[in-house]
């Protein structure tokens, strides 16, 4: 991969200052003060909340504690989506602190999964990286790796360790020199107006001419409302890690720098501020 390691940093260590409230029903033996902490935009809410968990629980009656969840303006967050692609998706263009609203009761079935242990939160983690590889490499990285690399993975990710994530990282984004890029792109684009959940298909980074293909030719074949819309002015933002890249820019240095430790590039499409 071209290496802009200043890029891979500045992804890598994105926060988003955040005040988490219990939500106004929950009974509590004393009042609940709100709980800020700065999260890891690559990260997941259940695997950085430990202390917000623990400050909230001090107030609470024990027989009220069920499962933890989160909200914002009215919509549960889900866990199994990083966090900075929750804030574009839901909160980009709010003012900060981002405002979080904490429950323990009437977990939303329908609309959150379950997550017990941290096992889970890895679980689903190392599943997209393996969706990723097999888009990428037909799986053949990932699988000649050995399980304590999956483990390193893992553990730099949960732990907050670049270099240690990197290390093994790297390898899931070379790719042989003569290939000019992966076989595939792993990408999902989520859009803020509709319900459904992500946009995914096959997008090969090379043109069959062997011209580079960029966010825009993305774009005009997956989504082609966001950058094209019918009137001609243009109504929506797309963002990957809080910023609107250039169309023009090659998806290929996109998925290698932009995307998240999953290894897919989380594209959010959103209605662009009126004011």
């Amino acid at each position: 991969m071209t290496d802009d390691k200043d890029v891979l940093r500045d992804v890598w260590f994105g926060r988003i200052p955040t005040c988490f409230t219990l939500y106004q029903d929950e009974i509590t033996e004393r009042e609940a003060e709100p709980y800020y902490l700065l999260l890891p935009r690559i990260s997941y809410l259940t695997l950085v909340t430990d202390k917000v968990k623990k400050h909230f629980q001090k107030v609470m009656r024990q027989e009220e504690v069920n499962e933890i969840w989160f909200e914002y303006e009215g919509t549960p967050l889900k866990w199994h989506y990083p966090i900075g692609l929750l804030f574009d998706l839901h909160a980009s263009n709010t003012a900060l602190p981002w405002s979080i609203t904490v429950h323990f009761k009437n977990f939303p079935e329908k609309d959150l999964l379950h997550c017990h242990s941290k096992d889970v939160i890895e679980a689903h983690f190392m599943a997209c990286i393996k969706e990723a590889d097999a888009l990428k490499h037909k799986s053949q990285v990932i699988n000649e790796m050995q399980k304590k690399d999956h483990k390193q993975l893992w553990m730099g990710l949960q732990n907050d360790k670049f270099e240690q994530f990197w290390a093994i990282n790297r390898k899931l984004m070379e790719y042989p020199p003569e290939d000019n890029g992966f076989r595939y792109i792993p990408f999902r684009i989520y859009q803020a107006t509709t319900e459904r959940p992500f946009i995914q298909k096959l997008f090969r980074p090379i043109a069959s001419g062997g011209q580079l293909h960029t966010l825009g030719d993305l774009l005009k074949d997956v989504c082609p409302g966001a950058i094209t819309p019918e009137d001609g002015e243009q109504k929506t933002q797309v963002m990957i890690h809080g910023i609107e890249p250039m169309l023009e820019t090659p998806i290929q240095w996109l998925s290698e720098h932009m995307s998240y430790p999953d290894n897919f590039l989380h594209i959010s499409i959103i209605p662009r501020p009126t004011d």
